[in-house]
């Protein structure tokens, strides 16, 4: 198992790359660099290029609306570039807080878009003149859909040093999780919930599985956790309390009452009433009180927060559910302990 971490810079950004460096003598496989409404991500991977030597850089997710395919691919191989070929495409769909609200874009027809574009940046890494005639992109742009009918069919000047850059959907509802499994090298679900992941996503799952191009290789399941090895019980409900905050923020305000993709997947694990209470206890306002309502088997169960003896049993777990990267945020007090952390991860996923 692959051990991935998400890149924080709250503290500074040249002050959190000074610090990757340590992380990736760990042993550090894949570091993801977020992008939301903050700062872009791209120029910070091309700066994580230059500073690393091994660790591959993961966009941490692009979002499918606000770059065009073909921008998304001249991107992804400008970065794989100046990096030696250790970039991976991190894409997703985002939501209609950020797509509508910060770009502008309507947020319509996800599915459709996100299988275009992967389409797309395909045949631009191979070189092939980028024609494309599909329900939500026509290249070249053609007066039949607003061009002004001198678009010509292009092809990318360089030669990519990868034709095909590994290429990960982030997503959670049934549909996009079986186009992940059907089109992607990689699929990155949010708060991963082994003992509930194949009520949650198994027919998705075996559903893409079974479209699959075999030239993909086996799907990678990256997911995203929170770490602290510890034996130390203050230590772990201080942890643990991250984690209830992070998983009720999601679960009860990220996006409207009706439209919280992260309050369905907490349902479909099986917390239907605590999914409904968190809902409605942050969107009142109480927001301790949502956190506290985060059951403890979910909080627990999507973590990696305790002794090593049950951070191996939860590594376990999690690899028996598929899970193939585990991208893990490290929460101990001190840049020396999150990095020995990451270490032990890495040596007990091994």
């Amino acid at each position: 198992m692959r051990i991935g971490m998400p890149m924080a810079y709250s503290g500074g950004f040249t002050e959190t790359v000074a610090e990757l460096i340590d992380y990736e003598r760990a042993g550090l496989d894949v570091v993801n660099v977020p992008e939301a409404y903050s700062f872009d991500s791209v120029s910070q991977l091309g700066f994580l290029a230059a500073k690393t030597s091994r660790v591959e850089i993961s966009s941490g997710i692009l979002n499918i609306y606000s770059r065009t395919p073909s921008l998304l691919a001249m991107t992804a191989a400008g970065l794989d570039y100046v990096s030696g070929g250790r970039f991976v495409l991190g894409l997703g769909a985002s939501g209609p807080q950020v797509v509508e609200g910060f770009h502008g874009m309507p947020y319509h027809a996800p599915l459709a878009r996100t299988r275009e574009v992967a389409e797309i940046c395909r045949k631009v890494w191979r070189r092939e003149p980028v024609v494309h005639d599909g329900a939500h992109y026509h290249l070249p742009l053609d007066r039949e859909h607003g061009g002004s009918g001198a678009g010509k069919a292009l092809k990318l000047i360089n030669h990519p040093v990868r034709e095909r850059i590994p290429m990960v959907l982030a997503a959670l509802g049934p549909k996009n999780v079986s186009l992940a499994a059907e089109l992607f090298e990689g699929w990155e679900p949010i708060f991963y919930y082994p003992e509930g992941a194949r009520a949650a996503f198994g027919d998705a799952i075996e559903a893409g599985l079974a479209l699959r191009d075999p030239s993909l290789g086996p799907l990678q399941v990256m997911v995203d956790t929170h770490m602290a090895i510890t034996e130390d019980e203050e230590e772990q409900e201080a942890a643990l309390r991250q984690v209830r905050n992070h998983l009720a923020l999601y679960i009860g305000g990220m996006g409207a009452r009706d439209k919280n993709f992260y309050n369905d997947l907490t349902r479909r694990y099986g917390f239907e009433e605590a999914a409904e209470s968190i809902q409605d206890l942050f969107l009142s306002g109480r927001k301790a009180e949502a956190a506290a309502a985060v059951p403890d088997a979910l909080a627990h169960g999507v973590a990696l927060i305790g002794p090593a003896a049950w951070v191996k049993e939860r590594i376990a777990a999690f690899a028996e559910a598929g899970v193939t990267t585990l991208n893990a945020k490290p929460l101990a007090a001190t840049h020396e302990r999150r990095v020995h952390d990451i270490a032990s991860l890495k040596e007990m996923a091994s």
